[in-house]
């Protein structure tokens, strides 16, 4: 689709066709489509009204009603009020909710190219991702991958550059890595079981006691805003950066496709655009809060804040493109997808190496 239908009313006839009609619309026969109101359900992997990514989810369902006059209505669902966390993608699909909230990664099982469009270890930031996404060919493709399973995916929100993660344990090598328990889903979870460590699949709401308990050695989450909230610096001692797994990472909005037909084409364009406004505002957000949390974990709660070793980190990154071009080898789709992101890395690492990174370099250089 062009920028302009994806931003505008998205006319999404014989494009998005497919699957059941929604059952929350207060539909009469006569009734112009103008006139009439739409009832929606979201349903989201997050814990209810988790900071940054459930009131993320909270503010998309508020808005799109603010926008709409009250025509289009949205109740949002916590992890397990509705479904399991980790369902959210068939239950849109199926039509149980009209809209989901999540990370493209937690569906691998059922669409391998969709890592791409959530989080790719040493690949691009917050502000690379949104570019590539609605100015690359990124969307199209996003787009595509989901097109079997009657679902229009919507980039909605973003955390920036996360942490490397909570340890109980220092990491002075590679071989600290070896047997290490560690919460990391998508691609980043390859790489560390390809570096000897155990990746499990841990559902947000259920990380604190995971790591306290034993069952797991080590997590990541997103950074200090959402780790402050969720007490990780209780159950463990170490806090590793950078985030070298999820440097950009992009939350989703999940829209049932056969619902999202029903709409006229002015809550189309609302419903859209909604997730564009949420997926800027979620990115400031973040960039915000993590400042002060990260000054309350070190100053008030005494936490270890340590560099991965470079040697770990050089190591990790090898193993990520051994991993990426694996999965770019044995599914087209994913090659694909990964051909249109290297590409538009290649491109846009050259454009930030004079500009960001050489800004930040300077500013950060002593005055004296």
């Amino acid at each position: 689709m062009k920028r302009r239908d994806f931003l505008g009313t998205v006319g999404a006839g014989a494009l998005l066709a497919g699957c059941r009609p929604q059952e929350a619309t207060t539909a009469r026969p006569g009734v112009p489509a103008r006139q009439r109101t739409f009832k929606w359900k979201m349903v989201t992997t997050w814990p209810k009204n988790f900071p940054g990514l459930g009131t993320g989810a909270n503010n998309l369902g508020r808005l799109i009603g603010a926008m709409s006059g009250g025509r289009l209505t949205v109740k949002v669902y916590g992890a397990n009020e509705l479904v399991p966390p980790f369902e959210t993608f068939d239950a849109v699909s199926s039509g149980t909710a009209e809209l989901g909230h999540g990370a493209a990664y937690y569906w691998k099982g059922k669409v391998e190219a969709a890592q791409f469009f959530a989080a790719v270890p040493f690949g691009l930031t917050a502000q690379e991702m949104n570019a590539w996404l609605f100015y690359g060919g990124g969307m199209e493709l996003w787009r595509e991958a989901y097109v079997p399973y009657g679902l229009i995916p919507a980039a909605a929100g973003n955390t920036g550059v996360q942490m490397g993660g909570w340890f109980n344990k220092e990491i002075r090598s590679v071989h600290d890595l070896q047997g290490l328990k560690m919460r990391i889903p998508g691609l980043g979870g390859e790489v560390l079981k390809r570096a000897g460590g155990v990746p499990v699949q841990v559902a947000g709401g259920e990380i604190f006691t995971s790591l306290q308990s034993g069952a797991i050695d080590a997590t990541e989450w997103v950074g200090p805003w959402n780790d402050l909230a969720m007490g990780l610096y209780k159950a463990a001692k170490y806090y590793y950066y950078p985030g070298w797994h999820e440097p950009g990472s992009t939350l989703e909005c999940l829209i049932n496709r056969a619902a999202f037909d029903e709409l006229p084409e002015d809550l189309q364009s609302i419903v859209m655009n909604a997730c564009r406004v949420v997926n800027g505002d979620m990115l400031a957000e973040f960039t915000a809060r993590n400042n002060e949390a990260l000054q309350t974990l070190i100053n008030v709660h005494n936490v270890d804040v340590r560099p991965f070793p470079d040697g770990v980190l050089d190591r990790l990154r090898t193993l990520s493109e051994e991993v990426v071009a694996e999965i770019a080898d044995r599914d087209l789709l994913s090659a694909k997808v990964y051909g249109s992101y290297l590409n538009f890395r290649e491109q846009v690492v050259a454009w930030d190496d004079i500009s960001e990174r050489a800004y930040l370099n300077v500013r950060g250089r002593s005055a004296g």
